[in-house]
C-alpha cells in the first residue's frame, strides 16, 4: 500500500477476524446493522421513527445532559460506533482502514484498537465539556447526543501521520503521496462536514491532540496500549488451557571465551522460518524499532534468501 523505511517480509492478513483493525470495522458494521434491524421492526410495527429514537437508538449514543449519561455510562463506549447514516459510515470506514493500516504497519496491528478507544473517549469527554460549560448551548443540550466513528478515526489519523508523515501511498504516482497530504485532505473534510455544528471542533480537537501525544510517548518508548493489551490478554487465557505457566522463565545461555582477547568465530543464528515467524510477530505487537540488531541482521539474511 506504501513504503515505509525497513522492508515487508509478510503482509498482515488484515482479513483475519482476531486483526484489530478488522474487528474495529466488524463493531461498526454490526452496531449499524443492529440498529436499522430494530429500526425495521418498528416501522413494520406501525411505530414512530420517533420511538425508536427514544427507545433504543438513544441507549447507543452519548447524551450531552450529565443527568441522562448517568443513566447509562456505557455509551461513552459505544457511541463511538453507532452511526445510521450510510455514507457517513461508509466514509468513517474508509479512512479508518486507511489509517489503521498504515499505523499497523508502522508500530505494530495491537496499538489500533487501544488509540481508537482513547480518541473516542477523549472526544466524549470533551463533548460533555462544551456542551455543559457553555451558556450558549444551554438550551439544546438534552436534544443533543455524540456519537459516530469520526472522532476516534481522527486519533489514528493523527498517530501514524506523526509517526512517519513521509509514508509514501500510491507507488505508482510519481513516486508516491505523502501521508501528510491525505492527512490534510481528510482534515478539510472533516472541518467542512463539521461547520454547521462547531461544538464538535473541540472534540475533534481533542481525539487529535490524543493521537499526537500517543504517538510522541511511543517514540519515547512509552507504550499507552499496553495496559489495555495486557489486560485482554489476560482475560482471554482465562479460558485458554494451553496458556503459559507463570514464573516460568527461558534464559539465554551465554558462551565465554578465553583466546587471549579475539574471539575463534563470530556466532551467527541460523536462519529459520520458524525464527523469521517470531520476529515478524514481535514486529506486530512492538514495532520495527524495537527489535534488537541482531534479529534485524536476521531478518536481512531472511530477504535474501539464506534459508
Amino acid at each position: 500500500m506504501g513504503y515505509r523505511d525497513y522492508p515487508k517480509y509478510r503482509r498482515n492478513n488484515v482479513w483475519a477476524t482476531n486483526n484489530p483493525l478488522m474487528m474495529l470495522i466488524i463493531l461498526n458494521v454490526l452496531i449499524f446493522i443492529l440498529l436499522h434491524f430494530i429500526k425495521s421492526i418498528y416501522a413494520f410495527s406501525s411505530l414512530s421513527e420517533s420511538l425508536f429514537m427514544q427507545n433504543t437508538y438513544s441507549w447507543f449514543t452519548m447524551p450531552a445532559d450529565l443527568l441522562k449519561l448517568a443513566q447509562r455510562p456505557w455509551t461513552l463506549l459505544t457511541a463511538m460506533f453507532t452511526q445510521l447514516n450510510m455514507i457517513l459510515l461508509l466514509s468513517n470506514l474508509f479512512w479508518l482502514w486507511t489509517f489503521g493500516f498504515i499505523l499497523q504497519d508502522l508500530a505494530g496491528e495491537r496499538r489500533v484498537f487501544p488509540l481508537y478507544l482513547y480518541g473516542g473517549m477523549a472526544g466524549g469527554i470533551s463533548f460533555l465539556l462544551t456542551y455543559n460549560v457553555m451558556p450558549s448551548l444551554a438550551d439544546v443540550r438534552e436534544a443533543t447526543v455524540f456519537f459516530g466513528a469520526t472522532t476516534p478515526v481522527i486519533a489514528v489519523a493523527v498517530a501514524a501521520t506523526v509517526l512517519s508523515p513521509m509514508y509514501r501511498l500510491f507507488p505508482m504516482i510519481n513516486g508516491g503521496i505523502p501521508l501528510w497530504i491525505i492527512t490534510f485532505v481528510f482534515f478539510i473534510i472533516d472541518i467542512a462536514s463539521i461547520s454547521a455544528q462547531s461544538s464538535m471542533f473541540f472534540s475533534h480537537v481533542a481525539s487529535a491532540a490524543v493521537g499526537y501525544v500517543f504517538s510522541q510517548e511511543l517514540l519515547k518508548g512509552n507504550d499507552w496500549s499496553a495496559w489495555m493489551n495486557n489486560l485482554y490478554d489476560n482475560v482471554t487465557n482465562l479460558f485458554n488451557p494451553k496458556r503459559n505457566k507463570k514464573g516460568k522463565v527461558v534464559q539465554k545461555e551465554e558462551v565465554f571465551y578465553n583466546t587471549r582477547g579475539q574471539q575463534p568465530f563470530v556466532k551467527r543464528t541460523n536462519v529459520t522460518q520458524q525464527k523469521v515467524d517470531e520476529i515478524l510477530d514481535k514486529i506486530n505487537q512492538k514495532g520495527y524499532s524495537r527489535l534488537s540488531e541482531e534479529e534485524k541482521d536476521l531478518l536481512k539474511r531472511a530477504s535474501e534468501g539464506d534459508l
